[in-house]
């Protein structure tokens, strides 16, 4: 069985950080590990507390994991601050780990902030270079190249920017917050590929980035090209939404285990 390490927060509603990575893991046939940068205190409707841990600690897991279970691929979430960035940077270099797969996460979906403003400098300058792929949505798009993302033009525009300004070797930025389907666009070096799945009108939207991420490492870890591990997982993280049943006041997690509920 392939192994997928995801190095993210923890989410204490079990919608996002590492709960929704470990579970997308097993959804799609790989075994997940996680070495867990922060826990967060938070539910559906906002985060309440947020503790980085030390980044020796952080180190110290990825090391662990590493050394006795192995790494097929990596998929990187939450990441507090630029002590923790350097860090798995300086471990993805020591390891020699790939495919990467980051998600370059700054606000939650309740609008809470998961990322010191010291830190995107060091996610552009040291992460998104050792990346396979890299996954911000328009936000954190606009963030990253201090420009807006509002239309399909922008987002192209802002994949090609990073790509080229970082050295990641692909960028996806997903449309989930613009109008219309749900399109994310590709660019892959060379060219753009698009994916747009039926948009799902719901509140069981919590853990989508981290979702997406997690299910194209899996997807990479068991040998599929780039596009293809996309589209799976796009449309896995659709399905996943419209499966979803409502739960807490707020935006509720995926049903990551759809594919069970029609099993006998």
């Amino acid at each position: 069985m392939k192994r997928v390490m995801t190095i993210a927060g923890s989410d204490s509603g079990g919608g996002a950080g590492i709960q929704a990575d470990l579970k997308a893991f097993a959804a799609n046939g790989v075994h997940g590990t996680s070495a867990i940068t922060a826990v967060t205190a938070q539910n559906t409707v906002a985060v309440t507390d947020v503790l980085a841990l030390p980044s020796s600690l952080v180190a110290n897991q990825i090391d662990a994991i590493v050394e006795d279970i192995g790494v097929d691929a990596v998929k990187t979430g939450m990441l507090a601050n630029s002590a923790i960035i350097e860090t798995v940077a300086e471990r993805i270099k020591a390891h020699s780990l790939t495919p990467v797969v980051i998600d370059p996460v700054m606000v939650t979906s309740t609008g809470a902030p998961l990322f010191q403003d010291d830190s995107v400098e060091a996610i552009r300058n040291l992460l998104m270079p050792l990346a396979t792929v890299v996954t911000p949505n328009t936000r954190e798009a606009a963030v990253l190249t201090d420009a807006p993302v509002e239309t399909l033009d922008d987002m192209r525009r802002a994949a090609r920017s990073l790509a080229e300004s970082t050295g990641a070797r692909a960028v996806l930025v997903k449309g989930g917050h613009l109008d219309g389907p749900a399109t994310d666009v590709l660019f892959d070096g060379s060219a753009f590929t698009e994916f747009t799945e039926e948009r799902i009108d719901t509140t069981s939207n919590h853990g989508t980035g981290c979702t997406l991420a997690s299910t194209i490492a899996a997807n990479l870890a068991k040998g599929a090209d780039l596009p293809t591990a996309v589209a799976n997982a796009k449309a896995y993280v659709t399905n996943a939404m419209r499966a979803a049943a409502p739960i807490g006041a707020g935006h509720g997690p995926l049903n990551h285990f759809y594919m069970l509920n029609n099993a006998n």
